[in-house]
């Protein structure tokens, strides 16, 4: 039996976040923490609107998704991003201690990888789910953003 909420179905679910802050004049990322096939989380960046560098789509899913849970640690989720996350947000994931770390679009300069930084030991992470996707918006943007200034 094929499980219909499989990485794809909620790596959509990340894109269309990220849709939203790409119509916002955000970078477009876009994320959401899932729990037993339930979404309990749905961001993206915010760091124009809040003129806060901090305000990345996965920060603001920790968030909601402690918020909504009543604690700090996210064992049993797992988050969707459409970005690889940047050090930054890899480094409160790792204190999240959550359990899965899906991504779209790797980040050869500025993910976490590239970075060198850890993420929780138990952390599986699954990297290219919608990657085309993903990147296509971004490149997208980033040619928007140039053409009007």
């Amino acid at each position: 039996m094929i499980d219909p909420f499989d990485d794809t179905y909620f790596m959509k679910k990340a894109l269309e976040e990220a849709q939203i802050a790409f119509d916002k004049g955000e970078i477009p990322v876009g994320a959401v923490i899932v729990v037993d096939n339930r979404v309990i989380a749905r961001t993206h960046n915010l760091t124009e609107m809040l003129t806060d560098v901090t305000a990345h789509a996965e920060m603001q899913a920790i968030t909601s998704a402690a918020n909504f849970l009543g604690g700090k640690y996210l064992q049993g989720c797992t988050l969707y991003v459409t970005l690889e996350p940047c050090q930054m947000c890899a480094g409160a994931l790792y204190w999240s201690q959550i359990s899965k770390i899906v991504y779209g679009a790797s980040d050869a300069q500025r993910g976490f990888k590239a970075m060198g930084t850890q993420l929780h030991p138990k952390t599986e992470v699954v990297s290219g789910v919608l990657e085309e996707e993903a990147s296509t918006l971004m490149k997208r943007f980033f040619i928007e953003k140039r053409n009007l200034n």
